[in-house]
Protein backbone atom coordinates (compact mmCIF):
# COMPACT_ATOMS: atom_id res chain seq x y z
CA UNK A 1 0.00 0.00 0.00
CA UNK A 2 1.22 3.63 -1.04
CA UNK A 3 0.59 6.11 2.02
CA UNK A 4 0.49 9.81 0.55
CA UNK A 5 1.12 12.40 2.99
CA UNK A 6 -1.15 14.98 1.76
CA UNK A 7 -0.22 17.99 3.54
CA UNK A 8 3.22 17.66 2.36
CA UNK A 9 2.07 17.48 -1.35
CA UNK A 10 0.00 20.71 -0.26
CA UNK A 11 2.72 22.31 1.24
CA UNK A 12 5.09 22.25 -1.72
CA UNK A 13 2.71 23.05 -4.27
CA UNK A 14 2.38 26.49 -2.12
CA UNK A 15 5.74 26.99 -1.75
CA UNK A 16 6.85 26.61 -5.37
CA UNK A 17 4.01 29.03 -6.09
CA UNK A 18 4.66 31.79 -3.41
CA UNK A 19 8.35 31.50 -4.99
CA UNK A 20 7.31 32.41 -8.32
CA UNK A 21 4.93 35.59 -6.85
CA UNK A 22 8.23 36.36 -5.09
CA UNK A 23 10.54 36.32 -8.16
CA UNK A 24 7.63 38.33 -10.02
CA UNK A 25 7.17 41.26 -7.83
CA UNK A 26 10.81 41.68 -7.29
CA UNK A 27 11.17 41.54 -10.69
CA UNK A 28 8.84 44.56 -10.47
CA UNK A 29 10.63 45.95 -7.61
CA UNK A 30 7.45 45.67 -5.48
CA UNK A 31 8.09 44.75 -1.57
CA UNK A 32 5.44 42.82 -0.13
CA UNK A 33 4.51 42.80 3.59
CA UNK A 34 2.22 39.78 5.15
CA UNK A 35 0.18 41.18 7.75
CA UNK A 36 -0.99 38.30 10.41
CA UNK A 37 -2.67 38.03 13.93
CA UNK A 38 -5.76 37.18 15.40
CA UNK A 39 -9.36 38.57 15.16
CA UNK A 40 -9.46 41.66 16.85
CA UNK A 41 -5.78 42.25 17.69
CA UNK A 42 -6.11 45.56 15.78
CA UNK A 43 -4.25 44.87 12.72
CA UNK A 44 -6.21 46.79 10.12
CA UNK A 45 -6.26 49.71 13.06
CA UNK A 46 -2.61 49.66 12.51
CA UNK A 47 -2.84 49.01 8.50
CA UNK A 48 -4.98 52.70 8.28
CA UNK A 49 -2.64 54.53 10.45
CA UNK A 50 0.55 52.90 8.86
CA UNK A 51 -0.85 53.50 4.70
CA UNK A 52 -1.13 57.10 5.67
CA UNK A 53 2.68 57.32 5.77
CA UNK A 54 2.75 56.00 2.33
CA UNK A 55 2.58 57.52 -1.20
CA UNK A 56 -1.06 56.09 -1.48
CA UNK A 57 0.42 55.80 -5.64
CA UNK A 58 2.52 53.35 -4.98
CA UNK A 59 0.74 50.91 -2.72
CA UNK A 60 -1.11 47.92 -2.75
CA UNK A 61 -3.63 46.29 -0.37
CA UNK A 62 -5.22 42.56 -0.83
CA UNK A 63 -7.08 42.13 2.16
CA UNK A 64 -8.06 38.31 3.06
CA UNK A 65 -11.35 37.60 5.30
CA UNK A 66 -13.73 34.86 5.36
CA UNK A 67 -17.13 36.27 4.33
CA UNK A 68 -17.73 40.21 3.75
CA UNK A 69 -15.76 43.32 2.11
CA UNK A 70 -15.81 45.48 5.18
CA UNK A 71 -11.80 45.78 5.61
CA UNK A 72 -11.68 46.57 1.92
CA UNK A 73 -13.55 49.18 2.33
CA UNK A 74 -12.04 50.94 4.81
CA UNK A 75 -9.10 50.71 3.23
CA UNK A 76 -10.41 51.81 0.28
CA UNK A 77 -11.94 55.04 1.44
CA UNK A 78 -8.30 56.22 2.14
CA UNK A 79 -7.50 55.88 -1.48
CA UNK A 80 -5.84 52.34 -0.98
CA UNK A 81 -6.12 50.39 -4.53
CA UNK A 82 -7.34 47.28 -2.88
CA UNK A 83 -8.00 43.71 -3.76
CA UNK A 84 -10.61 41.68 -1.50
CA UNK A 85 -10.29 37.78 -1.10
CA UNK A 86 -12.98 35.82 0.65
CA UNK A 87 -12.37 31.92 1.51
CA UNK A 88 -15.73 31.55 2.32
CA UNK A 89 -14.79 29.09 5.38
CA UNK A 90 -11.21 28.74 4.95
CA UNK A 91 -8.52 30.02 7.53
CA UNK A 92 -5.72 31.05 5.72
CA UNK A 93 -4.38 32.61 2.47
CA UNK A 94 -2.42 30.30 0.04
CA UNK A 95 -0.15 31.60 -2.47
CA UNK A 96 -2.50 30.58 -5.07
CA UNK A 97 -5.31 33.13 -3.34
CA UNK A 98 -2.76 36.00 -4.31
CA UNK A 99 -1.99 35.11 -7.41
CA UNK A 100 -5.81 35.30 -8.52
CA UNK A 101 -5.71 38.67 -6.54
CA UNK A 102 -2.42 40.00 -8.01
CA UNK A 103 -4.56 39.79 -11.21
CA UNK A 104 -7.23 42.38 -10.72
CA UNK A 105 -4.36 44.69 -9.54
CA UNK A 106 -2.67 47.36 -11.04
CA UNK A 107 0.97 47.29 -9.98
CA UNK A 108 2.01 49.99 -12.70
CA UNK A 109 3.98 52.19 -10.65
CA UNK A 110 3.26 50.10 -6.86
CA UNK A 111 6.09 49.63 -5.24
CA UNK A 112 4.55 47.80 -1.69
CA UNK A 113 1.65 45.43 -1.54
CA UNK A 114 0.22 44.88 1.90
CA UNK A 115 -1.66 41.77 2.96
CA UNK A 116 -3.75 41.94 5.28
CA UNK A 117 -4.19 38.48 6.22
CA UNK A 118 -6.46 36.23 8.00
CA UNK A 119 -7.01 36.53 11.53
CA UNK A 120 -5.42 33.32 12.44
CA UNK A 121 -2.57 32.37 14.21
CA UNK A 122 -1.93 28.69 13.40
CA UNK A 123 -2.54 27.83 9.29
CA UNK A 124 -1.27 31.68 8.34
CA UNK A 125 2.14 30.77 9.85
CA UNK A 126 2.33 27.44 7.53
CA UNK A 127 1.74 28.99 4.27
CA UNK A 128 3.96 31.35 2.84
CA UNK A 129 2.65 33.85 -0.16
CA UNK A 130 5.00 35.36 -1.58
CA UNK A 131 5.96 37.71 1.21
CA UNK A 132 9.30 39.49 1.94
CA UNK A 133 8.54 40.54 5.93
CA UNK A 134 6.19 39.31 8.21
CA UNK A 135 4.22 41.52 10.61
CA UNK A 136 2.48 39.75 13.46
CA UNK A 137 0.39 41.79 15.98
CA UNK A 138 -0.50 40.64 19.09
CA UNK A 139 -2.54 42.53 21.64
CA UNK A 140 -2.34 42.66 25.34
CA UNK A 141 -5.68 41.88 26.02
CA UNK A 142 -4.70 38.16 24.50
CA UNK A 143 -2.97 36.85 27.31
CA UNK A 144 0.84 35.83 27.49
CA UNK A 145 0.23 32.44 26.72
CA UNK A 146 0.69 33.17 22.52
CA UNK A 147 4.43 32.26 21.72
CA UNK A 148 4.27 28.87 23.76
CA UNK A 149 0.49 28.21 22.15
CA UNK A 150 1.52 28.90 18.85
CA UNK A 151 5.28 28.95 18.07
CA UNK A 152 5.32 28.70 14.54
CA UNK A 153 3.66 32.61 14.69
CA UNK A 154 6.62 33.96 16.52
CA UNK A 155 9.27 31.83 15.39
CA UNK A 156 8.65 33.38 11.91
CA UNK A 157 7.91 36.91 12.07
CA UNK A 158 10.03 39.44 11.46
CA UNK A 159 8.15 42.50 13.32
CA UNK A 160 5.98 41.78 16.20
CA UNK A 161 4.12 44.77 17.25
CA UNK A 162 2.49 44.19 20.71
CA UNK A 163 -0.82 45.99 20.21
CA UNK A 164 -3.42 48.10 22.81
CA UNK A 165 -0.57 48.59 25.18
CA UNK A 166 -2.40 51.40 26.51
CA UNK A 167 -5.18 48.76 27.69
CA UNK A 168 -2.10 46.87 29.33
CA UNK A 169 -2.87 48.54 33.15
CA UNK A 170 -6.07 46.57 32.82
CA UNK A 171 -4.85 43.74 32.25
CA UNK A 172 -2.56 40.89 33.44
CA UNK A 173 -0.59 40.85 30.36
CA UNK A 174 3.57 40.62 30.97
CA UNK A 175 5.16 42.62 28.69
CA UNK A 176 9.27 41.60 29.83
CA UNK A 177 7.56 38.28 29.56
CA UNK A 178 6.31 37.94 26.96
CA UNK A 179 9.29 39.55 24.71
CA UNK A 180 11.35 37.41 26.32
CA UNK A 181 9.58 33.95 25.03
CA UNK A 182 9.57 35.76 21.80
CA UNK A 183 13.40 36.61 21.89
CA UNK A 184 14.28 32.98 22.87
CA UNK A 185 12.76 31.20 20.09
CA UNK A 186 13.12 34.46 17.85
CA UNK A 187 16.44 36.77 18.57
CA UNK A 188 16.01 38.53 15.34
CA UNK A 189 12.46 39.33 15.77
CA UNK A 190 12.19 42.96 15.84
CA UNK A 191 9.71 43.85 18.69
CA UNK A 192 7.58 47.06 18.94
CA UNK A 193 5.36 48.44 21.66
CA UNK A 194 2.16 50.24 19.82
CA UNK A 195 -1.30 51.39 20.71
CA UNK A 196 -2.54 51.65 17.10
CA UNK A 197 -6.11 53.28 18.09
CA UNK A 198 -4.27 55.93 19.36
CA UNK A 199 -1.25 56.41 16.85
CA UNK A 200 1.35 55.55 19.26
CA UNK A 201 4.50 52.96 17.80
CA UNK A 202 3.15 53.73 14.57
CA UNK A 203 6.04 55.48 13.12
CA UNK A 204 8.35 53.11 14.95
CA UNK A 205 6.87 50.08 13.16
CA UNK A 206 6.52 51.63 9.58
CA UNK A 207 10.25 52.66 9.82
CA UNK A 208 10.89 49.61 10.85
CA UNK A 209 9.09 47.80 7.64
CA UNK A 210 11.38 50.08 5.53
CA UNK A 211 14.42 48.79 7.17
CA UNK A 212 13.62 45.45 6.39
CA UNK A 213 12.34 46.43 2.68
CA UNK A 214 14.24 43.83 -0.04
Amino acid sequence: MKIIDVNTGVYEKNDEMAAKLRDYFHDKGICVYNFLGTPGSGKTTLLEKLVEKFDKSKLAVIEGDLYTDQDAKRMQELGIQTVQLNTKGACHLEAEMIEQAVKRLDLTGVETVIIDNIGNLVCTAEFQIGEDVRVTVASVTEGNDKPAKYPLMFETTDILVINKMDLAPYTNFNVEAFCAAVKEMNPKCHIIEASAFQGEGVDEVYHTMQQLRV
